[in-house]
């Protein structure tokens, strides 16, 4: 006797289908008009000065229901930008940043926290720096996605930050170097699903 078919043997065979395809992370690119990595500078105790770096690239793999995601952003460190042209040349020097030398830095990060929605709450890796890899936490202070009607395409972002020690990466601090023990960055990132 022919066994007719049963629609629930169906929606589980779907569900596991639909399961199977979401598990993996769909690729996103950084957009870099909109992806920027900002630092403090405290300015002889009186105001702060900031600055960001201003040209990044790099790409997001990201899977909300599977909560797994990885990143690399890659900045060049010779876009510094303070608004104050001498201290750009500063920072770009052989002491500080060696921007000639390491005209790159890196950050990469596999391990991510997840809150409730799906969304991150931290990511973990690495920045490398100098040529020196230092491993590095960065909160997210909000992240989101959104279809973006103009690029018809899912897009997301949010703000990271960390703090980090311009010494681990060889950069003098305190003193004549103007950089403060304990530096706070901001990571300001857009990515576009492809």
């Amino acid at each position: 006797m022919r066994r007719a078919f049963a629609p629930r043997a169906a929606t589980l065979a779907a569900a596991s289908a639909l399961a199977a395809a979401a598990a993996h992370a769909a690729p996103y690119a950084i957009d870099p008009t909109h992806t920027f990595v900002y630092f403090e500078l405290p300015a002889s105790r009186l105001s702060t000065q900031r600055g960001r770096f201003d040209r990044t690239q790099g790409e997001v793999e990201f899977d909300r229901l599977g909560r797994s995601a990885s990143v690399e952003v890659r900045i060049d460190m010779r876009s510094v930008s303070t608004g104050v042209g001498a201290l750009d040349a500063r920072l770009c020097s052989a002491e500080l940043l060696d921007c000639e030398a390491h005209p790159q830095a890196v950050f990469r990060a596999a391990q991510f926290g997840f809150g409730d929605s799906g969304l991150p709450t931290q990511a973990s890796g690495t920045l490398t720096l100098r040529g020196r890899t230092v491993a590095i936490t960065l909160a997210a202070r909000r992240f989101n996605c959104y279809p973006n009607l103009l690029l018809l395409r899912e897009v997301c972002g949010g703000d990271f930050e960390a703090t980090i020690a311009p010494a681990a990466f060889g950069i003098p601090s305190g003193g004549a170097s103007g950089l403060p023990e304990r530096m706070p960055i901001v990571v300001q990132v857009e990515a576009i699903k492809q």
